[in-house]
Formats: structure tokens, sequence, C-alpha cells
């Protein structure tokens, strides 16, 4: 443990009073600054993690915090030699009596002597093979994994690479969204006096792709049309997820109509509950100067004029 992580405020960079949720936006920050993936063979940014790691750990448990605010526990969440923990009065001093109450009282005759002894040594006594060590759960140790939009919505097996140098598989059920967290049991820091390791936390940041965007289970792209087809109507491939499937475009067709393809969004890993793909249609005219698409539109609109912008037009000239 460094320095800093006698105080995980500071390792975190935040104040005593910070809210949950400023701790959490400070330690996202730093762990993506610092993760071994971004600063490959930097050790001291690979400790930095280790530290801030530990540090959120403690401070986003609410109960670990208070114990660390009041004493009770060191920044790795053992327990301070010495703490009362409600036994009133240190370990050294005798609950009713001692020196202190010798001295308030003005009592005369000999100065009590000072105990020293150990209110759990009653509890350890005539238990052979007991000891009086501390037993407990390794911290937790947080990672960020970056995934696709396609590895996220299918499923898929990544490796994480941890900041022991030490390579994990992570599986990504089907329907990860942004944000979820995957616990991988025992990854975590070794546990103090044989208790168990902590586990490994990794946050799963699905990245934007070029064709599809999600909103919960549903999948929404744009998908170019001709003029004909959007006219005249017709077939045409969609890309989904999926893999391509086969649309009919209405006849009449305009950019911004919108089809449904109906269970062909992301499928939820654990239910039988599957989103749709809303496509977009996006009329696109042909490449080039095209003479005689030209002549035609000039014919056809000087016999059947008419606008789109109506409201546009009367907000301008009220203006």
């Amino acid at each position: 443990m460094s320095m800093n992580m006698q105080d995980p405020y500071r390792t975190l960079g935040v104040k005593r009073t910070a809210s949950t949720d400023d701790i959490k936006t400070s330690y996202r920050r730093l762990a993506r600054e610092l993760h071994p993936d971004r600063k490959p063979g930097d050790k001291r940014a690979e400790e930095r993690f280790k530290d801030i790691s530990s540090a959120y750990h403690l401070l986003s448990d609410p109960a670990k915090r208070r114990k660390f605010d009041a004493g009770e526990i060191d920044a790795m969440g053992n327990r301070r030699p010495g703490f009362n923990g409600g036994f009133g009065g240190g370990f050294g001093d005798s609950a009713a009596g001692g020196y202190d109450a010798y001295r308030r009282h003005g009592n005369a005759g000999p100065r009590p002597k000072k105990s020293s002894k150990n209110p759990f040594n009653s509890f350890f006594k005539d238990r052979p093979g007991k000891t009086q060590s501390i037993k407990a759960k390794g911290a937790d140790v947080q990672y960020t994994l970056k995934v696709s939009l396609m590895d996220a919505a299918q499923g898929a097996e990544k490796t994480v690479r941890m900041t022991s140098g030490k390579t994990l598989k992570v599986r990504i059920p089907p329907g990860t969204e942004t944000g979820q967290t995957l616990r991988l049991k025992a990854q975590g820091m070794a546990g103090l006096g044989g208790g168990v390791s902590g586990d490994a936390l990794v946050e799963i940041l699905v990245e934007n792709d070029a064709q599809f965007r999600t909103e919960g289970l549903d999948v929404y792209s744009e998908e170019p049309v001709t003029l004909a087809e959007a006219l005249l109507g017709g077939r045409i491939e969609v890309r989904t997820i999926h893999g391509p499937v086969l649309v009919t475009v209405p006849e009449g067709s305009n950019t911004g109509t919108k089809l449904r393809l109906k269970a062909k969004g992301v499928h939820k890993s654990g239910t039988t509950t599957r989103g749709d793909h809303y496509v977009s249609l996006k009329v696109v005219l042909p490449d080039g100067d095209d003479v005689d698409l030209k002549k035609f539109v000039k014919k056809w609109s000087s016999k059947h004029p008419y606008t789109v912008r109506k409201e546009t037009l009367k907000r301008t000239a009220a203006e």
C-alpha cells in the first residue's frame, strides 16, 4: 500500500464530505486514466490503479466508510488495533476504575495499577489452537472493459488484463448494456489471515457503432434507397445485428419512413424477450449529372407544383 492509500479520500482526490456520486465519478475518471491497458509497463500507474480500486471499494460501501471515518478500520478495511469498539474504553484501561477515576475523585493512597488486560483474552481462553489473528475477505478490484455494440448485443468472450499482469476471460452475456457490471468471483485482492479473495468487478462500456444504435432491446438503423425504390416500392436487403434480411419497401415511401422488423433486435440473456429493429429509409439520388432525370422532373414539376415548407414560410413571413 502506498502512502496515499493511508487516506482513500486523498487517493481519489475528493473531500471527506463528498457524495457517493462524486466518489464514483472521480474513480471512473482515474480508472480510465491509469488503467494498465492505457499505460502498459508503467509500474507507478499500476500501483496507483490498485490504490484507487481499493479506495473506491472502501468508500463506495456506506458501512465501511462510516467505520473508516470513525477510525475503526484502516484504508485497507482492517480493524485498527486498540479501537475501543464499544467496550467502554481502550484495551489498556479498565472500564470502571483505573488512574483516571482515581485522579478525578482525588482519592488518597497508592496510585492504582494500570490494567493491560485485553478484553478479548476471555474469548480465546481455553480454546486450544485458537489464535487472535484477524481473518478478512480481500478487497474487490474495479476494471473497465470497452466492447463493441455487436459484442454487447450478441454476446462474446473477452480478455481483461489484471494489474498483476494476469489475464482473465470475461463472458459478455447477450443484451449487456453500458454501465452494467460483471462480477468475477475471487479474482480480486487476496484475503487477510486466510480469508477469501475479493472479487473483480468489470464495468462494461459499449462503444458507438457506425451502423446501429440501441435503446434498451430495440435496434435502430438507417438504410439508403433509390428514388425508384422509394416511389414504386420493392424488396431490399437490410442489415441487422443478426445478419441481412429482405424487407419490402412500401410504394410511395420517403426519407424518414420507418419500417419495423419484429424480434430482430437484442435478445436479453436468460429471457425470452427480444427487441425489434427499426429501419429509417433515406432516399438517395443517383450520382453524377443525370440530364434525363432533370428534364423529367422539370416537366413534371411544372404541371404538379407542391411545397413541403408551408408552415416554415408562414412563420418566416410573420417575423
